[in-house]
C-alpha cells in the first residue's frame, strides 16, 4: 500500500467500532499501553506530524495503513484531543498501569499506621489531581485557586475516610482494614474529580454535531461527562483494590511469606499491576469517549441556539474526558 495511501481513512475517531464495549476496549488497550510512556519527544512529534500531514491532505511518501493507525495512537496517548497540548507524562492514561500500581501497591500494604495512611492517601490525591487535569474535558484553563481547591478538598476527603474507617475496622477481621484504601479513593474520586472540573460544570464543556461542528458549551453535557468518568475511575479501582488483599491474607499466612516479609510490597504491587493492566482499558470502555445526549436534555438557551444554527441536530456530542 506504499505511496497510494487514501486519504478518505477517518483518523479523527478510533479504528474500531465504538459503538460496542469490544471496539472500545481494542481502543483502550492501544491508549492506555504502558509501553508508549518509554516512548521519545522525537518518536511522539513524528507521530503528531504523521497524523497533522494526513489531516491536512499530506500523505509520506511509503506510508501504510498500519504505520497511520500506530501514529494515531501514539499521538492519542500524549497529546490532549480538545486543546493538541502535550499531555505530562504521569498524567497521560499509558502512564495510569505503572503510576497506579506503585501507589496502590504501597497502599495496600502500608495501611496499618496513621501516618503510613495519610501519607500514601496524600501520594494518591497528588497523583489524581495530575491526572485529572491533565485529561479534562474542553479546551478552557483552569486557575491555580481552583486546582488548589481540588487537591485539598479531594486529599482531605480521602485521608478522612481512610482514618474513618480504620477506626472502625479495629474490633473486625484483619481482612477487613484491607478494603479501607478503597473506600477512601471511591470517595476521593466523588470529591476530586468535580472539583478538579468544576470550571466545566460552571462554563459547559463544548458540544458538536455529528460531523464535528462545533455547536456551543452545556454544562449539562459536563455533568454527564463527569459522572461517567468517576463511574469508571472507581470501576477502575475495584480489582486493584479488591482482588490482591484477599490472595495476599491468605499469602501471609504462608510459611515462605512470614519467612522473607520483605516480599509483602513486591508482591503487592505485582498484583495490583496485573489487575489494572486488564481493568485501566476495560473500564475506561465503559462509555463512550465520544459521548452524546439528546438535544432535549441540554439548557434551554443553548437548546434554541442549536436549533436555529443546525435545525436537523437531534443528538449533540462530546468529549468525556478520562
Amino acid at each position: 500500500m506504499s505511496g497510494d495511501l487514501p486519504l478518505s481513512i477517518n483518523i479523527k475517531e478510533p479504528r474500531w467500532d465504538q459503538s460496542t464495549f469490544m471496539g472500545r476496549a481494542q481502543h483502550f488497550f492501544m491508549v492506555t499501553d504502558p509501553r508508549n510512556v518509554l516512548l521519545s519527544s522525537e518518536v511522539l512529534d513524528e507521530a503528531k506530524s504523521i497524523v497533522e500531514d494526513y489531516r491536512n491532505g499530506i500523505v509520506k511518501p511509503g506510508l501504510t495503513e498500519d504505520q497511520l493507525w500506530r501514529a494515531k495512537y501514539v499521538y492519542d496517548s500524549a497529546f490532549h484531543p480538545d486543546t493538541g497540548e502535550k499531555m505530562l507524562l504521569i498524567g497521560r492514561m499509558s502512564a495510569q498501569v505503572p503510576m497506579n500500581m506503585t501507589i496502590t501497591g504501597c497502599m495496600l500494604t502500608f495501611y496499618r499506621t496513621t501516618p503510613a495512611v495519610v501519607f500514601w492517601q496524600w501520594v494518591n490525591q497528588s497523583f489524581n489531581a495530575i491526572v485529572n487535569y491533565t485529561n479534562r474535558s474542553g479546551d478552557a484553563p483552569i486557575t491555580v485557586n481552583q486546582l488548589g481547591a481540588a487537591y485539598v478538598s479531594a486529599t482531605t476527603g480521602a485521608v478522612v475516610t481512610a482514618l474513618g474507617l480504620k477506626s472502625l475496622t479495629k474490633h473486625l477481621p484483619a481482612i477487613m482494614g484491607r478494603f479501607v484504601p478503597f473506600a477512601a479513593v471511591a470517595a476521593a474520586n466523588c470529591i476530586n474529580i468535580p472539583f478538579m472540573r468544576q470550571r466545566e460544570l460552571k462554563y459547559g464543556i463544548p458540544v458538536t454535531d455529528e460531523e464535528g461542528n462545533r455547536l456551543g458549551e452545556s454544562a449539562s453535557a459536563a455533568q454527564q461527562a463527569i459522572a461517567q468518568v468517576v463511574v469508571s475511575r472507581i470501576g477502575m479501582a475495584v480489582p486493584a483494590m479488591a482482588i490482591p488483599p484477599v490472595i495476599m491474607n491468605a499469602l501471609e499466612k504462608k510459611a515462605f511469606m512470614k519467612r522473607f516479609p520483605v516480599l509483602n510490597a513486591p508482591v503487592q504491587v505485582g498484583l495490583v499491576g496485573l489487575c489494572l493492566v486488564f481493568a485501566t482499558p476495560l473500564c475506561c470502555a465503559l462509555f463512550p469517549q465520544k459521548s452524546s445526549m439528546k438535544l432535549s436534555s441540554l439548557e434551554p438557551e443553548l437548546q434554541e441556539s442549536i436549533r436555529q444554527s443546525s435545525p436537523h441536530t437531534t443528538t449533540v456530542y462530546f468529549n468525556k474526558g478520562l
